[in-house]
């Protein structure tokens, strides 16, 4: 049988290997995908690290994939060899339990993701369901398409069902690799954005990105000046610190939502009264559908909205970036 490279984790918190692999086979309702990009999301870390219960090892990584269809499972009818397609965090959906039943697939209780559930993307050949494929358009790079299918889908999934209308303030806390994103979508939804980070160092980029206002928040008080701004509709925190967070609620206008897409260990501290006082609130939100990137990819190109890729990432490199 054929072989391919990959990168896998063969025990939780064990280093990342380049190995010799067999190409997988398609089961019936797959296909298989030659992989030609495939972004690193902090997320890696739960497989790397072994945080996500029930990862079975050794596990290959990575779930913002982009690459073309090379084989195709028996049960297969709506895909063919040779399309472009991609998958991101969800990567698959049982179509039973409640939560399918209402139409939640990204929260189905037997939900599937790629690079935990099953082999990911950091290797020349995976496998995915068929109800997990995302359709890329010719004119989107694979380096640019990958990483839109889990931190472009959550940062522009969040901030376009936030409530928000043009003209309100939309403040980005963090300018990783979520947030750097949600600066260009919230700015070029006619949001008036307000890029929240820690150093002067970022505010060039910031404003670069689309951001309308910087806030320091190594030199300023987050919350007062949001609050002098006007106050936030919504807080996109994507940065992954409960502290951060917890600093920055209190800048939260009227009816104004915190909208959280950063995973942090550290709880989020909050006045009730400024809450009730308000009606403010917070949300948490995980990622989307492959029907959200027709959406985004279409507002990509219409806005020229792109992730920032500092270097092309052999299969043989990607350790470096997440250690």
């Amino acid at each position: 049988m054929a072989t391919m490279k990959a990168v896998e984790v063969q025990e939780p918190g064990g280093p990342l290997r380049v190995v010799e692999r067999q190409m997988p086979l398609p089961a019936p309702h797959e296909v298989r995908i030659k992989v030609q990009a495939c972004g690193i999301c902090h997320s890696d870390v739960l497989t790397k690290q072994g945080l996500w219960p029930g990862i079975r090892y050794p596990r290959i990584p990575g779930h913002e994939i982009a690459g073309v269809i090379d084989a195709i499972g028996s049960n297969v009818d709506d895909w063919k060899s040779g399309e472009r397609v991609g998958v991101g965090w969800h990567g698959g959906h049982c179509g039973h339990c409640d939560q399918c039943r209402r139409g939640h697939f990204v929260l189905c209780r037997r939900a599937l993701i790629p690079g935990i559930s099953y082999d990911g993307g950091y290797a020349e050949y995976m496998v995915a369901p068929r109800e997990a494929l995302a359709r890329i358009p010719d004119e989107l790079s694979n380096v640019n398409a990958a990483p839109l299918l889990c931190a472009g889908i959550t940062t522009f999934n969040a901030i376009r069902n936030g409530g928000a209308v043009a003209g309100d303030l939309v403040a980005i806390l963090g300018m990783g690799g979520l947030g750097h994103l949600g600066v260009q979508f919230s700015s070029k939804m006619g949001f008036r954005t307000a890029a929240i980070a820690r150093g002067e160092d970022k505010a060039a980029l910031a404003r670069q990105l689309g951001a309308h206002h910087y806030i320091d928040s190594t030199t300023q008080d987050v919350a007062n000046a949001l609050t002098a701004l006007g106050g936030a509709k919504i807080i996109l925190a994507t940065a992954t610190s409960g502290k951060a967070m917890s600093a920055a609620v209190g800048g939260l206008g009227i009816d104004g939502k915190m909208i959280i897409v950063g995973v942090s260990q550290e709880p989020v501290e909050v006045s009730t009264a400024h809450l009730i006082g308000g009606r403010r609130s917070i949300q948490g939100w995980p990622s989307g559908l492959r029907s959200i990137p027709r959406t985004l990819w279409r507002s990509a190109r219409k806005r020229a909205s792109s992730p920032w890729s500092k270097n092309s990432l052999s299969n043989e490199r990607p350790k470096h970036s997440i250690e």
